[in-house]
């Protein structure tokens, strides 16, 4: 089966789906922070993530931070949902990548 088989919209992304590859455009990066996580400070942001159907907040950790920029379209591979504020929010585990597909 080819990657595009599991690929959704974002209008189509429900709480609780994984295993999702999406692909979008980086619209805004906010502020990096740092947390404090079980294991140890974390750098931490939210960007928003549109496509031709809507738009959705992607959070980005660490190394995720700085593989992307305002403008660029992405493949999220292996990404998941979760409702935070009762909003859903993708992120990207251990197991997911993050593909920057153009860059301007």
């Amino acid at each position: 089966m080819s990657e595009e088989a599991f690929r959704i919209n974002i209008a189509d992304i429900r709480q609780g789906m994984r295993n999702l590859t999406v692909v979008g455009k980086i619209r805004q990066i906010g502020e990096v922070q740092t947390v404090t996580t079980k294991f140890g400070p974390a750098r931490v942001t939210a960007a928003i993530l549109e496509d031709q159907t809507g738009s959705i907040r992607l959070n980005l950790w660490r190394d995720q931070i700085d593989k992307v920029r305002v403008g660029d379209t992405l493949r999220l591979e292996n990404a998941f949902v979760r409702m935070f504020n009762y909003q859903n929010e993708l992120n990207i585990g251990k197991d997911g990548r993050i593909v920057v597909l153009e860059r301007l």
